[in-house]
Protein backbone atom coordinates (compact mmCIF):
# COMPACT_ATOMS: atom_id res chain seq x y z
CA UNK A 1 0.00 0.00 0.00
CA UNK A 2 1.19 3.56 -0.94
CA UNK A 3 0.93 5.87 2.02
CA UNK A 4 2.08 9.52 1.87
CA UNK A 5 2.29 11.12 5.23
CA UNK A 6 2.43 15.16 5.91
CA UNK A 7 3.23 17.15 8.27
CA UNK A 8 3.47 21.23 8.66
CA UNK A 9 3.95 23.13 11.88
CA UNK A 10 5.42 27.08 11.91
CA UNK A 11 8.44 26.99 9.81
CA UNK A 12 8.88 23.50 8.19
CA UNK A 13 6.87 21.30 5.80
CA UNK A 14 7.66 17.18 5.27
CA UNK A 15 6.49 14.86 3.86
CA UNK A 16 7.14 11.13 3.87
CA UNK A 17 6.08 8.76 0.88
CA UNK A 18 5.76 5.39 2.75
CA UNK A 19 5.42 1.84 0.78
CA UNK A 20 3.95 -1.07 2.65
CA UNK A 21 4.94 0.56 5.72
CA UNK A 22 8.50 1.42 5.30
CA UNK A 23 9.62 4.92 4.00
CA UNK A 24 10.68 4.97 0.67
CA UNK A 25 11.22 8.95 0.27
CA UNK A 26 11.22 11.77 1.78
CA UNK A 27 11.28 16.00 0.74
CA UNK A 28 10.82 19.16 2.90
CA UNK A 29 10.67 22.83 2.83
CA UNK A 30 11.75 25.36 5.43
CA UNK A 31 7.95 26.91 5.11
CA UNK A 32 4.78 26.70 7.32
CA UNK A 33 2.09 28.55 8.85
CA UNK A 34 4.38 31.41 9.91
CA UNK A 35 4.63 32.50 6.18
CA UNK A 36 0.74 32.77 5.88
CA UNK A 37 0.97 34.73 8.77
CA UNK A 38 3.55 37.09 7.66
CA UNK A 39 1.94 37.52 4.11
CA UNK A 40 -1.23 37.30 4.41
CA UNK A 41 -1.50 34.38 1.94
CA UNK A 42 -1.30 30.60 2.07
CA UNK A 43 0.42 30.85 -1.69
CA UNK A 44 3.77 30.07 -0.45
CA UNK A 45 2.62 27.54 2.13
CA UNK A 46 0.32 25.36 -0.83
CA UNK A 47 3.18 25.62 -3.27
CA UNK A 48 6.20 24.39 -0.66
CA UNK A 49 3.15 21.95 0.40
CA UNK A 50 2.88 20.92 -3.59
CA UNK A 51 6.84 20.93 -4.51
CA UNK A 52 7.50 18.66 -1.40
CA UNK A 53 5.17 16.33 -2.08
CA UNK A 54 5.95 16.08 -6.01
CA UNK A 55 9.60 15.69 -4.83
CA UNK A 56 9.11 12.94 -2.01
CA UNK A 57 6.51 11.02 -5.22
CA UNK A 58 9.31 11.05 -7.44
CA UNK A 59 11.74 10.13 -5.26
CA UNK A 60 9.81 7.28 -4.17
CA UNK A 61 8.78 6.40 -7.85
CA UNK A 62 5.22 7.07 -7.61
CA UNK A 63 3.59 8.67 -10.16
CA UNK A 64 0.99 11.68 -8.90
CA UNK A 65 -1.96 9.57 -10.90
CA UNK A 66 -1.26 6.43 -8.66
CA UNK A 67 -3.65 5.65 -5.85
CA UNK A 68 -2.23 6.67 -2.59
CA UNK A 69 -3.31 7.69 1.14
CA UNK A 70 -2.56 11.12 1.39
CA UNK A 71 -2.41 11.75 5.55
CA UNK A 72 -1.92 15.22 6.97
CA UNK A 73 -1.11 16.86 10.23
CA UNK A 74 -0.17 19.72 12.32
CA UNK A 75 -0.86 23.41 11.48
CA UNK A 76 -1.72 22.96 8.02
CA UNK A 77 -5.29 22.38 9.90
CA UNK A 78 -4.76 25.51 11.33
CA UNK A 79 -6.45 29.27 10.11
CA UNK A 80 -3.09 30.25 8.80
CA UNK A 81 -2.46 26.92 7.31
CA UNK A 82 -4.65 25.67 3.81
CA UNK A 83 -7.67 24.04 5.16
CA UNK A 84 -8.85 24.70 8.43
CA UNK A 85 -10.19 21.69 10.76
CA UNK A 86 -11.86 22.51 14.82
CA UNK A 87 -9.64 20.92 17.35
CA UNK A 88 -10.85 18.10 19.71
CA UNK A 89 -11.59 18.44 23.13
CA UNK A 90 -9.95 16.40 25.55
CA UNK A 91 -10.00 13.45 26.26
CA UNK A 92 -9.10 12.04 22.72
CA UNK A 93 -7.61 9.44 21.97
CA UNK A 94 -7.08 7.39 18.32
CA UNK A 95 -10.71 6.24 18.57
CA UNK A 96 -11.63 10.37 18.73
CA UNK A 97 -8.63 11.29 16.23
CA UNK A 98 -9.95 8.72 14.29
CA UNK A 99 -13.24 9.99 14.11
CA UNK A 100 -12.84 13.46 13.53
CA UNK A 101 -10.77 13.14 10.14
CA UNK A 102 -11.90 14.91 7.40
CA UNK A 103 -11.14 13.96 3.60
CA UNK A 104 -10.62 17.49 1.76
CA UNK A 105 -9.20 18.47 -2.03
CA UNK A 106 -6.56 20.83 -2.13
CA UNK A 107 -6.17 22.08 -6.09
CA UNK A 108 -2.58 23.16 -6.53
CA UNK A 109 -1.25 20.27 -3.99
CA UNK A 110 -2.87 17.29 -5.55
CA UNK A 111 -5.63 15.94 -7.21
CA UNK A 112 -6.24 13.20 -4.91
CA UNK A 113 -8.15 13.74 -1.45
CA UNK A 114 -6.08 14.55 1.62
CA UNK A 115 -7.11 12.98 5.26
CA UNK A 116 -6.82 15.67 7.66
CA UNK A 117 -6.35 14.92 11.45
CA UNK A 118 -7.75 17.34 13.47
CA UNK A 119 -5.73 18.95 16.77
CA UNK A 120 -6.71 18.64 20.04
CA UNK A 121 -7.51 21.33 23.16
CA UNK A 122 -7.56 20.80 26.74
CA UNK A 123 -11.56 21.60 27.01
CA UNK A 124 -14.51 23.60 25.29
CA UNK A 125 -15.67 26.82 25.96
CA UNK A 126 -14.39 30.12 26.31
CA UNK A 127 -11.33 31.42 29.46
CA UNK A 128 -10.65 33.95 31.18
CA UNK A 129 -7.74 35.73 33.33
CA UNK A 130 -9.09 33.58 36.20
CA UNK A 131 -9.14 30.25 34.58
CA UNK A 132 -6.90 30.47 31.20
CA UNK A 133 -4.21 27.98 32.53
CA UNK A 134 -6.47 25.34 32.24
CA UNK A 135 -6.88 25.87 28.30
CA UNK A 136 -4.20 24.39 26.02
CA UNK A 137 -4.35 23.39 22.42
CA UNK A 138 -2.40 21.45 20.11
CA UNK A 139 -1.85 20.40 16.11
CA UNK A 140 0.85 17.98 15.21
CA UNK A 141 1.61 16.30 18.74
CA UNK A 142 -1.85 14.94 19.06
CA UNK A 143 -0.08 12.84 16.34
CA UNK A 144 3.04 12.50 17.59
CA UNK A 145 1.33 11.21 21.70
CA UNK A 146 0.12 8.58 19.58
CA UNK A 147 3.15 7.43 17.52
CA UNK A 148 5.01 7.42 20.64
CA UNK A 149 2.08 5.37 22.58
CA UNK A 150 2.21 2.89 19.45
CA UNK A 151 5.60 2.90 19.12
CA UNK A 152 6.91 1.82 22.81
CA UNK A 153 3.53 -0.72 22.91
CA UNK A 154 1.70 1.12 26.10
CA UNK A 155 -1.19 3.05 26.96
CA UNK A 156 -0.96 4.85 29.64
CA UNK A 157 -1.43 6.73 32.25
CA UNK A 158 1.74 8.95 31.66
CA UNK A 159 3.18 12.59 30.53
CA UNK A 160 4.94 12.64 27.32
CA UNK A 161 7.22 15.62 26.94
CA UNK A 162 7.90 16.70 23.25
CA UNK A 163 10.56 19.36 23.47
CA UNK A 164 11.53 21.97 20.91
CA UNK A 165 10.48 25.65 19.98
CA UNK A 166 7.06 25.29 21.61
CA UNK A 167 7.58 22.80 24.41
CA UNK A 168 4.61 20.27 24.72
CA UNK A 169 3.59 18.18 27.53
CA UNK A 170 0.57 15.95 27.49
CA UNK A 171 -0.86 13.82 29.75
CA UNK A 172 -1.98 10.37 28.58
CA UNK A 173 -5.28 8.61 30.64
CA UNK A 174 -5.59 5.29 32.00
CA UNK A 175 -6.95 4.49 28.25
CA UNK A 176 -4.40 6.01 26.47
CA UNK A 177 -6.18 9.15 25.42
CA UNK A 178 -4.85 12.47 25.52
CA UNK A 179 -6.06 14.11 28.78
CA UNK A 180 -4.72 17.89 28.13
CA UNK A 181 -1.49 19.57 27.56
CA UNK A 182 0.66 22.60 28.44
CA UNK A 183 2.91 24.40 26.25
CA UNK A 184 5.44 26.47 26.73
CA UNK A 185 8.07 28.58 24.12
CA UNK A 186 11.11 27.65 26.16
CA UNK A 187 13.16 26.57 23.00
CA UNK A 188 12.37 30.16 21.47
CA UNK A 189 13.58 31.51 24.73
CA UNK A 190 16.45 30.09 24.51
CA UNK A 191 17.09 30.39 20.99
CA UNK A 192 16.54 34.42 21.31
CA UNK A 193 18.66 35.06 24.63
CA UNK A 194 21.19 32.93 23.21
CA UNK A 195 21.65 34.31 19.82
CA UNK A 196 20.05 37.96 20.08
CA UNK A 197 20.49 39.76 23.28
CA UNK A 198 23.58 40.74 25.32
CA UNK A 199 23.83 37.67 26.68
CA UNK A 200 24.50 36.13 23.48
CA UNK A 201 28.14 37.06 23.52
CA UNK A 202 28.98 35.25 26.41
CA UNK A 203 27.48 31.34 25.06
CA UNK A 204 29.08 32.49 21.15
CA UNK A 205 25.75 33.10 19.56
CA UNK A 206 24.91 29.29 20.55
CA UNK A 207 24.00 26.44 22.59
CA UNK A 208 25.80 23.85 24.46
CA UNK A 209 28.12 21.69 22.22
CA UNK A 210 28.47 19.31 25.09
CA UNK A 211 25.79 20.41 27.78
CA UNK A 212 27.74 20.64 31.83
CA UNK A 213 26.12 18.39 34.06
CA UNK A 214 26.84 20.42 37.58
CA UNK A 215 26.28 24.09 35.92
CA UNK A 216 22.91 22.40 34.00
CA UNK A 217 21.62 21.33 37.93
CA UNK A 218 22.67 24.82 39.25
CA UNK A 219 21.32 26.82 36.36
CA UNK A 220 18.08 25.12 36.80
CA UNK A 221 18.13 26.35 40.88
CA UNK A 222 18.95 29.52 40.35
CA UNK A 223 16.42 29.91 37.15
CA UNK A 224 13.79 27.88 39.64
CA UNK A 225 14.71 30.52 42.37
CA UNK A 226 15.24 33.57 40.94
CA UNK A 227 13.75 33.59 37.71
CA UNK A 228 14.81 33.49 33.84
CA UNK A 229 15.32 37.15 33.78
CA UNK A 230 18.37 37.33 36.70
CA UNK A 231 19.64 33.83 35.59
CA UNK A 232 20.08 34.83 32.33
CA UNK A 233 22.32 37.76 32.92
CA UNK A 234 23.79 35.76 35.09
CA UNK A 235 25.55 34.10 32.43
CA UNK A 236 27.15 37.05 31.24
CA UNK A 237 28.67 37.73 34.90
CA UNK A 238 30.00 34.72 34.51
CA UNK A 239 31.61 35.15 31.41
CA UNK A 240 33.32 38.89 32.71
CA UNK A 241 34.37 37.38 36.45
CA UNK A 242 33.65 33.44 36.58
CA UNK A 243 35.86 30.68 34.93
CA UNK A 244 33.20 28.84 33.57
CA UNK A 245 33.69 27.98 30.37
CA UNK A 246 31.53 28.44 27.26
CA UNK A 247 29.40 25.29 27.23
CA UNK A 248 29.24 25.87 30.91
CA UNK A 249 27.52 29.15 30.54
CA UNK A 250 25.38 27.50 27.54
CA UNK A 251 24.14 24.53 30.37
CA UNK A 252 23.55 27.27 32.74
CA UNK A 253 21.26 28.93 30.65
CA UNK A 254 19.52 25.65 29.45
CA UNK A 255 19.61 24.86 33.39
CA UNK A 256 17.53 28.59 34.00
CA UNK A 257 15.23 28.19 31.06
CA UNK A 258 14.57 24.69 31.27
CA UNK A 259 13.80 25.26 35.14
CA UNK A 260 10.70 27.18 34.17
CA UNK A 261 9.59 24.00 31.93
CA UNK A 262 9.36 22.29 35.22
CA UNK A 263 7.58 24.58 37.75
CA UNK A 264 4.84 24.74 34.93
CA UNK A 265 4.83 20.43 34.71
CA UNK A 266 4.02 20.60 38.24
CA UNK A 267 1.75 23.46 38.75
CA UNK A 268 -0.46 23.75 36.03
CA UNK A 269 -3.89 23.18 36.36
CA UNK A 270 -3.52 21.41 32.62
CA UNK A 271 -1.92 17.90 33.71
CA UNK A 272 -2.26 17.58 37.63
CA UNK A 273 1.07 15.74 37.59
CA UNK A 274 1.74 13.46 40.43
CA UNK A 275 5.13 12.89 41.94
CA UNK A 276 4.72 9.18 41.15
CA UNK A 277 3.61 9.95 37.67
CA UNK A 278 5.44 7.65 34.25
CA UNK A 279 7.05 10.20 32.40
CA UNK A 280 8.45 9.66 28.52
CA UNK A 281 10.80 12.04 27.14
CA UNK A 282 10.83 12.47 23.21
CA UNK A 283 13.01 14.97 21.02
CA UNK A 284 16.22 15.25 19.55
CA UNK A 285 18.54 14.34 21.95
CA UNK A 286 20.15 17.64 23.70
CA UNK A 287 16.66 19.09 24.93
CA UNK A 288 15.76 15.51 25.92
CA UNK A 289 18.58 14.41 27.84
CA UNK A 290 18.64 17.85 29.54
CA UNK A 291 15.17 17.74 30.66
CA UNK A 292 15.89 13.94 31.66
CA UNK A 293 18.81 14.66 34.03
CA UNK A 294 16.91 17.62 35.80
CA UNK A 295 13.96 15.76 36.06
CA UNK A 296 15.84 12.65 37.86
CA UNK A 297 17.50 15.40 40.44
CA UNK A 298 14.01 16.96 41.10
CA UNK A 299 12.91 15.51 44.84
CA UNK A 300 9.21 16.02 43.36
CA UNK A 301 9.21 13.16 41.08
CA UNK A 302 9.72 9.83 42.24
CA UNK A 303 8.12 7.76 39.36
CA UNK A 304 9.58 6.04 36.06
CA UNK A 305 11.42 8.34 33.37
CA UNK A 306 11.59 6.98 30.40
CA UNK A 307 12.94 7.79 26.70
CA UNK A 308 11.80 7.50 22.93
CA UNK A 309 14.89 4.75 21.67
CA UNK A 310 16.95 6.87 18.90
CA UNK A 311 16.35 5.24 15.33
CA UNK A 312 12.34 5.23 15.03
CA UNK A 313 11.41 7.39 11.35
CA UNK A 314 9.12 9.72 12.24
CA UNK A 315 7.01 9.18 15.16
CA UNK A 316 4.49 11.48 14.17
CA UNK A 317 3.69 9.86 10.44
CA UNK A 318 3.57 6.57 12.54
CA UNK A 319 0.37 8.26 14.76
CA UNK A 320 -0.83 9.23 11.82
CA UNK A 321 -0.61 6.13 10.15
CA UNK A 322 -2.15 4.09 13.25
CA UNK A 323 -4.96 6.98 13.49
CA UNK A 324 -5.49 6.17 9.86
CA UNK A 325 -5.61 2.34 10.45
CA UNK A 326 -8.32 2.86 13.21
CA UNK A 327 -10.49 4.89 10.76
CA UNK A 328 -10.22 1.86 8.76
CA UNK A 329 -8.32 3.82 5.59
CA UNK A 330 -5.23 1.11 6.30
Amino acid sequence: MLITTLDTGTTNTRVIAWRDGSPVAEAGRPVGVRDTAITGSTDKLKAAVGEALSEALAGANISPDEKCLYLASGMITSNNGLREIPHLPAPAGKTELAAGMQSVELPGVTDQPIWLIPGVKNRAGAISIDDCDEMDIMRGEETEAIGVLHALGISGPAVLILPGSHAKFVGIDEAGRISGSITTISGELLDVISRHTLIAGSVDHGFAEKVNSEALLKGAGVGARLGIGRSAFLVRLLDLFGDLDRDGRASFLLGAVLASDLIALKSSNSLNVLPDSRIIVAGKAGLRDALMELIAADPYFTGPIETVPDGIHSISALGAMEIARVRGLI
